[in-house]
């Protein structure tokens, strides 16, 4: 078993490598149906099922790397984006992401409708807590738990729920990504702006293809870090002045806003942004699979099930709003993250598909934060009804 903390990020990133490296070099057609992302989440969480690892003793290193490469990517990311194709995605984010929340809700709704029973007597009140959560984030779940006048018990199984069936959800979204031709001509989706903005960010890359230099990398490395850093300490200072937000939004909006400031500049235009980016995605995906445990689908079996026939409902649903509405892969995925992982997820999955579209993620995420704790409270007291 692993204990000490180099270690354990060595083995992170060494899967991540070989991953990548097998899918460049051996060209097999596997990896058309499982990509590397996708096999990193997988082998790392059976990793962490067999305790390869000891979670309390590389906690430490997981705590002192993950958010702090998670900015550091949204940052270099966002320097690649074109702000002004972005916002002529509008319409259609707005409708993705309605189309999310109101699914979700309908999933907790039909579920505790058939389950209330096994799920035992006044389960509503943290499946309404968890509700707030997947249309909003950790802040909205605890305003949800404070005005329901939840237990620290009762929220433990919503908990377990909050964590293993995200984590899944969050792989199958990342696996979706492979679909998204096939997915979009059969919603006979519109995906011209996304392919636009796409296609510029190939043309930039190939554009300053062989000009990526020691002096980039260092330099692009030791920004983004610093202004992960600086971020993090301004979000923890408008938490405390500002509350309205936790400090990770705050964080957030403002890499986001450094971000975009810094693609107005030569900055954005230097090579190395994507490539350093990415492996920085693939870190970040590493480390939050490695505290994801099978395990925990024997925890709260019920739950479990609980939270897996509230994201199907979510996904059969959202499939037909993508027929109906004529929704891309992106869209549908992004919107479907942004609300159930918020904004420390959402714009890993948008970068997953491109650098350029990161803001979508964020953005997304922002107003699951407005509609959260209204949301979990309406679909608690509906909810209630049932018994």
């Amino acid at each position: 078993m692993i204990t000490n903390g180099f270690t354990y990020i060595a083995v992170l990133i060494f899967i991540a490598a070989l991953l990548v490296w097998l899918q460049k070099y051996t060209k097999s057609k596997f990896f058309d149906y499982a990509p590397p992302i996708v096999l990193l989440y997988l082998i790392t969480m059976i990793f962490c099922t067999l305790k390869v690892w000891d979670m309390e003793a590389t906690k430490p290193a997981y705590s002192a790397l993950k958010n702090n490469i998670l900015f550091a990517m949204i940052f270099l990311m966002l320097l690649r984006c074109d702000i002004r194709k972005i916002v002529k995605l509008g319409p259609k984010m707005l409708g993705g992401f309605f189309c999310a929340s109101i699914t979700i809700s309908l999933g907790f709704i039909i579920t505790y409708a058939i389950l209330h029973g096994p799920l035992g007597e006044g389960a509503w009140k943290a499946l309404g807590a968890l509700c707030g959560s997947w249309m909003g984030g950790s802040g909205n779940m605890i305003a949800v738990q404070a005005a329901l006048d939840i237990g620290e018990a009762d929220m433990a199984y919503a908990l377990v729920v909050d964590s293993i069936d995200y984590s899944i959800w969050v792989m199958l979204l990342l696996w979706a990504i492979n679909l998204a031709p096939k997915f979009n001509k059969w919603v006979k989706a519109n995906t011209k702006t996304l392919d636009e903005v796409s296609k510029r960010l190939e043309d930039d890359a190939k554009a300053n293809d062989g000009s990526i230099t020691f002096v980039n990398i260092i330099f692009l490395l030791g920004l983004s870090l610093v202004v992960s850093a600086l971020g993090q300490n301004i979000g923890t200072t408008l938490n405390g002045a500002l509350p309205f937000l936790d400090t990770s939004t705050w964080t957030v909006l403002f890499i986001t806003l450094a971000g975009l400031v810094g693609a107005l500049t030569p900055v954005g235009k230097m090579a190395g942004t994507t490539e350093l980016s990415n492996v920085m995605l693939y870190s970040v995906v590493a480390l939050l699979a490695s505290r994801a445990s099978f395990l925990e689908l024997t925890d709260a079996p019920v739950w479990i099930i609980a939270g897996f026939m509230i994201l199907g409902i979510h996904g059969i649903l959202m499939v037909l709003c993508a027929k109906i509405f004529k929704l891309d892969m992106f869209t549908c995925g992004v919107a479907s993250l942004a609300n159930i992982g918020g904004s420390a997820s959402a714009p890993i999955l948008a970068g997953a598909y491109s650098g350029a579209l990161v803001p979508v993620g964020v953005l997304m995420a922002l107003m699951g934060y407005v509609i959260g704790t209204g949301g979990g409270l309406i679909v608690a007291n509906i909810m209630s009804m049932f018994g």
